[in-house]
């Protein structure tokens, strides 16, 4: 098998390599695989990437440009948590339009080590969380909610791509995203025991003040004030 001819050489590379990393289950792909995939010679490959891992950074780096298009391609609302479940929709639809890239970029996890890719989404939807965060809409710090919401994005993704098409029940994609939000929002801290209430309240004060010191680089207050400021904020905002 062999992509399109009418192709451009490079694009069917980018997705042969894709395709066969996504598929290889962590083995090494070699570079006959990808051209003969690819229906080029080993010289075009050279030309474009300079060398196979060449090819592969730029399979990951046109897999982020594509999701970060995707993640950024809406009008924000003005209604921070809202636009957190529209980031979830857009990287679910992302994985399901594009598994095999989705799977170079979110599947080839390895013991110990954290691909940047994570972290670049993880940025993401960090930056969201912070505006929920100054508006006293979260109750634990935005980079906590940021980590654990991407987790749960990335694991339902996964089993939405491993199932047949015909059995994939998006209901699963929306019964996590609105529990893992329910359970960063102060929706949760609402409904806490009268007695924690004004724990509650303190702490997703905390939290607010925090993100917005961060986010408007304050020169009221001297570098290591600030420090100081935001470790006493940091304190109480992650109190249980």
């Amino acid at each position: 098998m062999s992509f399109d001819d009418q192709l451009p050489p490079k694009t069917r590379l980018l997705r042969a390599a894709a395709e066969l990393l996504a598929s290889s289950d962590g083995s090494p792909v070699s570079t006959r695989q990808i051209t003969k995939l690819a229906g080029v010679t080993a010289p075009t490959l050279y030309h474009h990437f300079g060398d196979k891992e060449g090819l592969f950074d730029a399979v990951v780096a046109a897999g982020f440009e594509e999701y970060v298009a995707g993640e950024r391609d809406f009008s924000p609302s003005g209604e921070p948590l809202e636009d957190v479940k529209r980031m979830w929709d857009n990287h679910v639809q992302f994985g399901l339009t594009q598994p095999h890239l989705y799977l170079v970029m979110f599947g080839n996890i390895r013991p110990e080590s954290r691909p940047a890719i994570v972290a670049d989404a993880e940025s993401l939807l960090e930056e969201m969380l912070s505006k929920a965060a100054i508006a006293g809409q979260i109750n634990v710090p935005p980079r906590e909610a940021a980590r654990s919401i991407l987790a749960a994005n990335v694991g339902v993704t996964l089993m939405l791509i491993a199932e047949p098409l015909e059995d994939r029940n998006l209901e699963l994609s929306t019964m996590t995203r609105d529990s893992m939000i329910f359970a960063v929002s102060t929706d949760t801290a609402r409904g806490a025991a009268a007695d924690d209430s004004g724990k509650s309240s303190v702490v997703v004060a905390a939290i607010a003040l925090n993100a917005a010191l961060q986010a408007s680089h304050s020169d009221q207050l001297s570098s290591s004030e600030l420090k100081l400021f935001l470790e006493w904020l940091h304190r109480i905002s992650s109190s249980s």
